[in-house]
């Protein structure tokens, strides 16, 4: 069964994607989806009672992997593509080989929208595919009431003499009659084709002007009826993901943290996602991140003759590579057509980059977190500290503001089986000079420690302190005024412009040292480090932006609720108060010449 699987679970994103079970050889056991991945894995590991198929898939679970995705629907497109390659022997309900939907347009001076199974040809145009025929129904009925396409057979189409029920219920044009032009017709058709592909956006634009037209023309009607087909593309817009990407491509996000690179590479093929993998390639320290990508995209397309075949047309990466033209044309050559290497801006391919980036720190954050490797990094600071044992509990501070603005404290805690977030804190700092970080560090370092000592709490074995001396020097002060003597300091100082790799450690009672960059007792700090100053940035921003939208009247002293709620009602607004005279804001009640001179200071930045 799979190591620390508590560790594993509490890391795991709540987004829709699919799981994959893997055996003791990587082999793939069992393939899943869900729209909460971390609420359908972590159903197996459970204390409910479980089938014994369930049972034993979980004694045999050695490693699991996730890949993340847009939708739903689209775990189930992808889980479907993993059990047909893989062929996993535990999922037995799933290993039929029919194919997925897709909607059809024909080819037609009308065209029909029909649902298609099989292989696809030429003479009509293809979307999906769709998880169920029922999403392929759904969706057709949905272009049937917005743009009226007609859904009937060619022999039906051209028998007709008079339009069929589904004219009178508006869901059809009645094209076969000629009730609407062939320009026409074709126009409502090219809305259902941008409409397919994703683009709602530009329909509901074209939309809007043929009302707009309409209204001028004083054709209420019809304006009306513009408006409707808006009103239901609105209300659906975000439900249609499904054919974004035409072509193929390969998609490459990328994650780094604590000095461990994971790449995560989505193989999109026909508009789906066919495969996902994770890699975590040995990196250089002081590695740029456009080096690693482009290294990547040489070793893994051109170093394995298999992979040659695969090679897309369009590979898009988040990177700028540095020979990007030579590397195209190097990957022509072998692939036998055009290759292109984006980094794209915007639009489909730039959500495509986001999904697969998001997957890679996922993949990242499970790979570092996995027990073996944490165990293994325990273990190497306890020898690189020279500690009689493991560090069976670490907490670590960090400090974040805005040139002395809205200062946070932060403090978080790691066992031996990674963060223990209930654990962790954060500090408002207040009374001290602002962009003083040993002041805040002082009062964040006292505050905790006290609380500790009140509730008789387990204490730290060991602190680690983002800074300096200076910062190493106020923590040895603040413990031993608490008369706590039994926890060891270390303080952690950033490296030539914050590169990960170079810092240096400042270890109470040694000379300050600067281990390999591919230590795995540096890793590990380097990973409680980051989520220390991930939790401080995070809470001061909360607490900077919730001050700056304030107004000067809740921060100025003297003015309650019930003096803000009178002058509120008496000038109709914050604006009416900025405007407002020295004479007038003497006008409410409660308001003292002496405070309305405070107010008024505090609105046009004088002293008065």
């Amino acid at each position: 069964m799979i190591k620390n699987i508590k560790t594993f679970l509490a890391n795991l994103s709540h987004h829709p994607g699919v799981y994959q079970m893997l055996g003791d050889k990587g082999e793939v056991l069992y393939v899943g989806k869900a729209k909460d991945l971390k609420r359908r894995v972590s159903s197996y590991f459970g204390g409910k009672s479980k089938d014994p198929k369930t049972l034993s898939l979980v004694e045999h679970i050695h490693d699991i992997n996730i890949t993340i995705t847009h939708t739903e629907n689209e775990a189930v497109l992808l889980e479907c593509n993993l059990i047909k390659k893989h062929r996993p022997r535990y999922n037995v309900l799933l290993r039929d080989d029919k194919s997925y939907p897709y909607i059809l347009i024909s080819h037609h001076g009308y065209p029909r929208i029909d649902v298609y199974r099989g292989a696809r040809k030429k003479n009509a145009l293809y979307f999906g595919p769709y998880p169920s025929s029922l999403a392929v129904r759904e969706t057709i009925s949905l272009i049937q009431k917005i743009f009226r396409i007609r859904t009937c057979r060619d022999s039906y189409f051209n028998a007709r003499t008079r339009p069929c029920l589904l004219y009178q219920i508006g869901r059809c044009s009645g094209p076969c009659v000629k009730l609407i032009s062939e320009a026409d017709y074709a126009h409502y058709v090219q809305l259902a084709i941008l409409f397919l592909e994703g683009k709602s956006h530009q329909v509901i634009e074209e939309l809007q002007c043929r009302m707009e037209t309409a209204a001028h023309a004083l054709d209420y009607e019809l304006a009306g009826f513009y408006r409707d087909q808006i009103t239901r593309l609105r209300q659906i817009q975000d439900r249609q993901y499904v054919n974004v990407t035409h072509g193929n491509a390969d998609v490459i996000g990328f994650a780094m943290q604590a000095g461990i690179v994971c790449l995560q590479l989505l193989s999109i093929r026909g508009g789906q996602v066919l495969d996902s993998r994770s890699y975590f390639p040995a990196v250089p320290a002081y590695s740029h991140t456009d080096e690693i990508i482009e290294a990547f995209l040489t070793q893994h397309y051109l170093a394995d003759a298999s992979h040659v075949e695969s090679i897309p047309r369009l590979i898009v990466v988040d990177a700028q590579i540095l020979e990007q033209k030579l590397l195209e044309n190097v990957l022509a050559e072998q692939a036998g057509h055009k290759v292109e290497v984006l980094k794209p801006s915007r639009g489909e391919k730039k959500k495509w980059l986001a999904m697969a980036t998001l997957s890679a720190r996922q993949s990242l954050s499970a790979h570092i977190y996995n027990k073996t490797n944490l165990q293994e990094r325990v273990l190497a600071l306890q020898a690189a500290l020279n500690l009689k044992n493991p560090p069976r509990r670490i907490e670590c501070f960090d400090i974040s503001h805005t040139m002395g603005e809205a200062t946070v404290a932060a403090c978080v805690v790691f066992d031996q089986n990674g963060p223990v977030k209930c654990d962790y804190r954060r500090f408002n700092i207040h009374d001290i000079q602002p962009g003083d970080d040993i002041a805040a560090m002082r009062q964040a370092l006292t505050r905790r420690f006290k609380r500790l000592q009140k509730e008789h709490a387990l204490l730290p074995d060991l602190v680690l302190i983002d800074g300096g001396q200076a910062q190493l020097a106020a923590a040895k002060d603040i413990l031993a005024d608490l008369q706590i003597h039994s926890l060891l300091l270390v303080g952690v100082s950033k490296g030539p412009d914050r590169k990960p790799g170079f810092e240096t450690l400042h270890i109470d009672g040694l000379p300050p040292v600067r281990w390999p960059a591919d230590a795995p007792a540096l890793h590990f700090i380097q990973q409680i480090r980051d989520e220390a100053h991930r939790f401080a940035i995070t809470g001061h921003r909360q607490r900077r932006d919730k001050t700056r939208r304030q107004s000067p009247l809740e921060r100025l002293p003297g003015i309650g609720a019930k003096r803000r709620r009178d002058l509120l009602r008496y000038f109709g607004g914050i604006q009416g108060i900025a405007h407002a005279s020295l004479d007038e804001l003497t006008k409410v009640s409660g308001i003292s010449r002496s405070l309305a001179e405070r107010i008024f200071a505090a609105f046009h930045d004088t002293t008065v």
